[in-house]
């Protein structure tokens, strides 16, 4: 009889539940069939990805119930998700209750779905995540200079996708680069790291870009005892050079972005896109609306179908005006009872840490743009670092011996 060795995980969910969640709404109209166009194909890849998942699940050896995992954040999560979504019951008229309560569900299945998923071998998952990200940010960048190009702004973005969006993808794959490196033990994943860098720029995106410089400070600043001046000096210096070979040679439509954008409307002009006076908006309607808000889409419901705005471009404004006390309530237990969870790193501080940046980002971006489902990432990474945190090493070392032997 021969032995055959297994993965403990099938790469398949990975790959699937991360083109559902990096694709967005992607709808067959916008491959060109307009008579399809509710054909939503993130429903069609979450069924197939779940059931890949269901299988992988099945054939896990039980679970170890002497070392229970803490998930009162996932069940926080679940609740705060179903407010969300029974929300729509008192909505007004004019809000899309449907299209949103989609998103909905579809963001609660994608965070459940990712967390049981990396709870079956978090090392592997965790890896095998960066380096999905860390590829899918040298095509979106590839595609952007190469492909799409500036759109009527200047900014570029990629696949149809928004600058906002585009952005996160792309710093997101300066951390999968970090990840990968300090997980590898190599160095040629930082090779992309300008690449991501320009495509950032270049997206025109001040608060993903604010938002990354400030995770970035933060992790700088966790680990500045173990930094030394050599690398960081030369490291400053290597990026202080490309600036300046950057702004003698590029050509005249990216540094003209970069002098519109950052300096004349954000420096000169101070201007914010308007956000001031949506947020405005959004604090109002959320005091009209104290304890159960607004409903699901009472923003566009109330305000936003007169005014032409689509979402509040603040996620935690978005719950308090549509959630009301009592979603802000719930989002702040689930954030507690993850943060509780997360703390320290648990098993994986490394990986964890990795994951739980990566979230971070995401959850600031989030606080300048997008509605709830463009905070999806966030709660994908959130899911991430919690398997990372709880599931105990020694557990997933046994199963590399034993559990993963099946007769061939």
């Amino acid at each position: 009889m021969t032995w055959l060795r297994t993965p403990r995980v099938f790469l398949a969910p990975a790959v699937v539940l991360i083109l559902v969640a990096i694709g967005g709404r992607f709808t067959l109209d916008r491959a060109g069939f307009p008579d399809l166009a509710w054909v939503d194909l993130r429903v069609a890849g979450l069924a197939g990805a779940l059931a890949v998942l269901i299988a992988d699940i099945a054939r896990r050896p039980a679970l170890d119930r002497a070392t229970p995992r803490r998930e009162g954040w996932l069940v926080a999560t679940a609740l705060f998700f179903l407010y969300q979504i029974a929300s729509g019951l008192w909505a007004p008229h004019a809000s899309r209750v449907g299209p949103q309560t989609l998103d909905l569900v579809l963001m609660a299945a994608l965070t459940i779905a990712f967390y049981l998923y990396a709870a079956g071998d978090p090392d592997t998952v965790v890896r095998t995540t960066f380096l999905l990200f860390y590829l899918a940010g040298i095509v979106f960048a590839l595609a952007a200079l190469f492909i799409n190009g500036p759109g009527e702004q200047g900014r570029y973005s990629a696949f149809g996708g928004g600058p906002n969006v585009f952005v996160r993808i792309q710093i997101l794959g300066i951390i999968s680069a970090v990840a990968l490196a300090l997980t590898r033990g190599r160095r040629w994943p930082l090779l992309a790291v300008p690449l991501f860098l320009l495509a950032a720029v270049l997206s025109g995106s001040r608060a993903g870009l604010l938002a990354g410089l400030a995770v970035g400070a933060a992790a700088l600043l966790k680990l500045r005892h173990r930094l030394r001046a050599g690398p960081v000096v030369a490291a400053l210096l290597l990026v202080t050079l490309a600036g300046v070979v950057a702004g003698r040679f590029a050509p005249p439509q990216f540094t003209g972005l970069f002098r519109e954008r950052f300096v004349q409307q954000t420096v000169q002009q101070h201007y914010l896109s308007d956000r001031t006076s949506i947020w405005r908006s959004a604090l109002h309607l959320a005091a009209g609306h104290p304890f159960t808000g607004a409903g699901l889409d009472g923003f566009y419901g109330y305000i936003g179908v007169n005014q032409g705005i689509e979402y509040p471009h603040n996620y935690l404004l978005g719950v308090a005006a549509e959630g009301g006390l009592i979603g802000i309530g719930l989002l702040t237990v689930a954030v507690v009872l993850w943060s509780a969870t997360v703390r320290g790193g648990g098993a994986r501080p490394r990986l964890t840490g990795l994951a739980v940046a990566s979230a971070a980002f995401v959850a600031l971006s989030s606080l300048f743009s997008g509605d709830y489902y463009d905070a999806r990432l966030a709660w994908l990474f959130a899911a991430m670092a919690a398997a990372a945190a709880t599931v105990p090493v020694a557990a997933a070392e046994t199963r590399a011996v034993t559990g993963d032997l099946v007769p061939g």
